[in-house]
């Protein structure tokens, strides 16, 4: 019996020692599978916040284009923020009397753009502490009659559209000729157009560095501090800023990354060719090769392509659509509150600039909405498009003598058949040329769409010219490109009116 007792206790043990053992295979093969889903877990719960910026990038050395991406000092210290508190930023390029209602609105989280604090500004938006000082400076042409503030009164002034200089110059002296960017009224100066341009110190060093024939008045105009500006009333981003750039104040960063800026940040000097054909070999060179600076223009194409192309469908859908409504209203005295509610619309649209209604869908209407922006043009232009496309078809419709349509209906056919088969096609030929008119001007009006942080092909230049401080070259090339794309346009027009011609016969 002690045997037997001994057989099953250690048959017990046997079996309670295989139980444990089986226990912890599967607790390694439960952890092996959990393990990565345990770590993806953690990964998402550090996965990094990211705030949208928006900066005007033609304002060097505080933010610019190198190498196709926006650098700066502003972009540096962004990283370096970014980098001590986990948090990533995206950057948009916007235009400048825009970011502030951007921040207003919600599109962005926070500007920093060379942006001045002012009172006017302080009751929109919220600011950080100081991040750098900036001062308004007159620049002039080597040699001319200005040599202060004092013989500013009767001269012609150039600034920067929405920028403290032009808020100073309009309050103190007189209204100036307002510029989208500083390199656009430097190079206006250059062509002779402005006697003086005010501007903040460090972008003017970098255009008078970039142009030999200018210099900087050593009087300043006004002493000025730079912050970022973020929506009120967001106090944790406003104190995480603060407290990054406290730090950074504190350790030196953020004067090393602002002297290593100014320091390395200039324009190359280059020896310039005696001819005129040299000269213009020499600046596109700089213009286009440089640095592949070309790929603005190109990348600035497609996406012009890309919202012109697609604006044209949508104007030509609601256009077709309107203008039936209205015809049918004409003609039979039906659809009148359709009727009504499309002449509100064409009035409405007709009766107001394209450029606003773009700003107005994007921080209005799509306000709270974060949605993709070539979305928000073709949008924006297709609504303003199919406004005058409608038009044209109805007056194409209506063109089409009455007889036409009785001669329809003598037939049995039904009213839609009868517009569908036999006035559209004829309505269509009569319109062809005013519609074709109408899709250039679409294409042309793409031009605005850097309000709304786009690059399109006009951007594209406007980056170009705010790096190289040439205008004549980039205006060049974006004009050639537009009349090219004009001249194609009307050539596939020209052609379809010979073979619906042809047709007739």
């Amino acid at each position: 019996m002690l045997s037997a007792m001994t057989s099953m206790s250690n048959k017990a043990g046997t079996e309670k020692s295989l139980w444990e053992r089986v226990r912890l295979y599967a607790s390694a093969l439960l952890a092996v599978v959990l393990l990565p889903l345990l770590m993806a877990c953690e990964e998402q719960a550090q996965e990094q916040k990211t705030y949208t910026v928006a900066m005007e990038a033609t304002f060097p050395p505080y933010e610019f284009y190198r190498d196709g991406e926006i650098a700066g000092i502003d972009v540096d210290i962004l990283k370096e923020i970014g980098r001590r508190n986990n948090v990533n930023f995206r950057l948009e390029d916007m235009a400048f009397d825009s970011i502030i209602t951007a921040v207003q609105t919600g599109k962005v989280d926070l500007v920093i753009s060379g942006l001045t604090v002012t009172e006017d500004r302080r009751r929109q938006v919220d600011f950080t502490r100081s991040y750098s000082g900036a001062r308004q400076v007159i620049i002039v042409k080597k040699g001319s009659a200005i040599k202060g503030a004092e013989d500013l009164f009767n001269a012609r002034l150039g600034v920067q559209h929405g920028s403290s200089g032009d808020i100073y110059v309009t309050e103190h002296i007189k209204e100036p000729e307002r510029f989208t960017n500083g390199a656009l009224a430097v190079s206006a100066m250059n062509a002779g157009k402005l006697d003086a341009v005010i501007l903040d110190n460090a972008p003017a060093e970098n255009h008078v560095a970039g142009s030999p024939e200018l210099t900087i008045l050593p009087t300043a105009l006004a002493e000025e501090e730079y912050a970022m500006a973020i929506r009120k009333g967001n106090k944790e981003l406003l104190d995480m800023l603060n407290s990054s750039l406290d730090a950074m104040e504190a350790d030196g960063t953020l004067h090393e990354i602002i002297e290593r800026h100014m320091r390395d940040n200039k324009p190359e000097e280059e020896k310039r060719a005696e001819s005129m054909l040299g000269r213009l070999a020499d600046d596109f060179r700089t213009d286009f090769i440089k640095n592949n600076r070309w790929h603005y223009l190109a990348d600035g194409f497609l996406v012009t392509i890309e919202i012109a192309a697609a604006a044209a469908l949508v104007g030509i859908a609601l256009g077709f659509l309107i203008a039936v409504i209205r015809s049918t209203a004409d003609l039979t005295g039906k659809l009148r509150v359709p009727d009504m509610i499309c002449r509100l619309y064409l009035t409405v649209v007709r009766g107001t600039p394209v450029v606003v209604q773009l700003l107005i869908i994007y921080f209005v209407i799509f306000g709270s909405v974060d949605v993709n922006k070539v979305l928000v043009a073709i949008v924006a232009f297709g609504l303003n498009s199919a406004a005058y496309v409608a038009e044209i078809i109805r007056s194409g419709i209506m063109s089409v003598d009455r007889g036409q349509m009785e001669a329809g209906r003598s037939l049995g056919l039904g009213y839609g058949c009868t517009m569908r088969n036999v006035i559209l096609p004829q309505a269509f030929k009569n319109v062809l040329p005013a519609l074709g008119n109408e899709f250039i001007v679409l294409l042309k009006e793409t031009s605005i769409c850097g309000y709304i942080a786009l690059q399109d092909l006009t951007k594209g230049g406007d980056i170009i010219r705010s790096q190289t401080y040439d205008a004549f070259l980039p205006l060049i090339a974006v004009a050639l490109i537009y009349l090219s794309m004009v001249i194609l346009l009307s050539h596939l027009l020209k052609k379809l009116e010979l073979r619906l011609k042809k047709n007739e016969r």
